[in-house]
């Protein structure tokens, strides 16, 4: 007898991520916190070692009437104000000429989870990168949807001969496509693609879609973290060349943006050369919104609202020393694994770095042999994360030599 549905995947969860982040806070407890390398947070954290929380974000939060807190936000697709805002924020800079509509949802996620399983049937099949956040795959098994990974990268590059190779797959048993790039900052390896990278691809997006439907799905939740931030939106003038039957949906965090991680908000933005499929996927969502959240903190949307309308410069001014922060700690793991021959995936800004690891079991005892010698990391397919995010600069040094020793006495 079962009380679920009987495709239910009742296979316990293990979130491997938050099980590494507990046991270094064990061993920060027994052997003091100068002496573990913690690098599996994904969140922005000082030198400190403390997580970042934006004064610009949280003064103004504290300021919020109570009753703005406690209310329903005007419409569960998102204060109006707050989808002007949000589209507004994501285009900076980008002359995009095609239709959109933004609904907004629980985090970065919400809009993946929206699109995913809004855009494929259960038996269908989603394409992701091979190294990519562990809860696409997650999310679409829970609908019923398999996933086909595309391998991320040739040499330095990105892979688009790979893309073209398992969309033809796809091909042979479905009527539709819909791919996630988490671009750009990609997690975890830190990769941007060039402007040409996305020109080839929207090439090869518009081939595609003389056949069948294609679904770009954009995950761009580290977008404000890249190192130049005027002209990070650039690439998105690519998809003015999409055809008709091509659609972008970007799935944008505020929590990443704010450093609001657990005051779930952000928005999916679906863009396309015509109206009329605008609409009809905003109904889809629409209805999804309502049946699965019903409702987005409105002072968390609100708050939004205000800080990139009204106080954009000196957000932007507290944001600017973070990101420099980041980039001086991961050119100081790349500049020292280079020196010592640890092979890293490509990386041009953002969060994370990433061990490039072709072998999981090697990986696997790997990662052991860190958390032996104290130095905590998160396992991806084929790599091993190392978040510079939260790494304070004088444990950033020397850290890659360290690896690569214990690398060797792993093998």
């Amino acid at each position: 007898m079962t009380f679920v549905r009987k495709k239910a995947d009742i296979t316990p969860i293990v979130d491997t991520v938050f099980a590494i982040v507990n046991k270094a806070k064990e061993d920060k407890a027994v052997n003091g916190s100068e002496n573990v390398i913690d690098a599996t947070i994904g969140s922005l954290y000082g030198e400190d070692e403390t997580l970042v929380a934006l004064d610009e974000v949280f003064d103004h939060y504290d300021e919020i009437d109570h009753r703005t807190k406690a209310a329903y936000a005007s419409s569960f697709t998102g204060n109006p104000g707050f989808r002007k805002s949000v589209y507004e924020w994501v285009t900076q800079g980008a002359d995009l000429r095609l239709h959109h509509s933004v609904i907004a949802t629980p985090g970065g996620s919400g809009a993946d989870f929206m699109a995913i399983t809004s855009c494929l049937d259960a038996g269908e099949t989603l394409l992701i990168p091979d190294v990519a956040w562990g809860s696409y795959t997650l999310m679409a098994h829970e609908y019923n949807i398999d996933t086909l990974t595309y391998s991320m990268f040739e040499a330095d590059h990105f892979n688009l001969n790979s893309v073209k190779e398992r969309v033809q797959q796809l091909l042979e048993k479905q009527d539709r496509i819909v791919m996630v790039i988490n671009d750009p900052c990609h997690n975890p390896t830190g990769y941007s693609l060039t402007q040409q990278e996305w020109k080839e691809l929207v090439s090869f997006i518009n081939e595609v879609s003389q056949k069948v439907p294609f679904i770009l799905i954009d995950d761009i939740a580290y977008i404000d973290y890249s190192n130049d931030l005027d002209h990070s939106r650039k690439y998105m003038e690519t998809w003015n060349d999409l055809s008709g039957n091509a659609m972008v949906v970007v799935a944008f965090s505020c929590s990443k943006t704010l450093t609001s991680y657990g005051l779930r908000c952000g928005a999916a933005i679906i863009l396309n050369q015509s109206a009329d499929a605008v609409r009809e996927v905003e109904i889809v969502f629409e209805k999804k919104a309502r049946a699965t959240w019903s409702n987005i903190p409105n002072a968390a949307m609100e708050n939004f609202t205000w800080l990139v309308t009204q106080d954009k410069e000196k957000l932007l001014a507290e944001k600017q020393k973070y990101i420099d922060l980041m980039a001086e700690r991961s050119s100081i793991f790349l500049k020292e694994a280079k020196a010592c021959g640890l092979e890293t995936y490509p990386y041009k800004e953002g969060f994370f770095v990433t061990l490039s690891i072709k072998d999981n079991d090697f990986r696997n005892r790997y990662h052991q042999a860190l958390m032996d010698e104290h130095i905590y990391t998160v396992c991806v397919n084929h790599g091993i994360r190392v978040a510079v995010c939260s790494l304070p600069l004088k444990k950033v040094a020397g850290l890659a030599e360290r690896m690569k020793h214990i690398q060797e006495s792993t093998r």
